[in-house]
């Protein structure tokens, strides 16, 4: 049984460690939040986007879901308009002490876009599905549990890490400077995953043709 739970945690691990979109806004929620606690509505709403991601993945209803073309391209879609727009919004950004209270997201506009980063983004979901899914396979009942326990635990704790991480840049960067040249490498990378879907939708044009 712990074998299971182990394999969900590396597993997990290996899938949510790499820079994403994702990773790139809770750092900066962590970063431009007056205070750490202020960051947890970005937090709590990734956590719980990614257990419903995983727990479906595990049950194996996503698979069935992504089998409509049409479904699967509107995803994509959508997650390009929501990272351009976040893009421009990083790249604006300008995280100085004097400015942090206005460039801070409000909890709402926190849930807003850790929504559309969580559930908008087909490479993750995709991943989601065709590892996480895919391994959940070799197990059963308690097992199959414990696995999924496993993942789903490495992205409360990775997220509330990445929080803290971001609060404790921003202690240390004493004129914003960091953080602003934090914030264009974050918005390149964002940029570059919308980019990476809009050459997707291509193939996928492609694919029907």
């Amino acid at each position: 049984m712990l074998a299971a739970f182990m394999h969900g945690v590396i597993l997990a691990f290996g899938l949510i460690i790499p820079l994403g979109v994702q990773n790139v806004f809770i750092f900066n929620q962590g970063a431009t939040q007056p205070k750490l606690a202020s960051a947890l509505p970005s937090v709590l709403t990734a956590f719980i986007c990614d257990t419903l991601l995983i727990s479906l993945a595990v049950l194996g209803v996503s698979v069935v879901v992504l089998q409509f073309a049409w479904l699967k391209l509107t995803l994509f879609v959508l997650g390009i308009i929501f990272l351009m727009y976040m893009g421009f919004a990083t790249w604006k950004a300008k995280p100085n002490e004097k400015q942090a209270k206005f460039s801070a997201f409000s909890a709402k506009k926190q849930i807003y876009f850790a929504l559309s980063v969580s559930l908008l983004n087909p490479h993750a979901i995709l991943d989601t599905i065709g590892v996480i899914g895919t391994s959940s396979l070799n197990y059963y009942g308690h097992h199959k549990v414990l696995f999924t326990v496993g993942c789903i635990l490495v992205s409360l704790i990775w997220f509330i890490s990445l929080a803290v991480l971001g609060n404790f840049t921003k202690k240390i960067d004493n004129n914003g400077s960091l953080l602003n040249s934090i914030n264009k490498v974050s918005a390149l990378i964002i940029f570059g995953v919308a980019f990476y879907l809009i050459w997707q939708c291509i193939l996928h044009f492609q694919g029907l043709s």
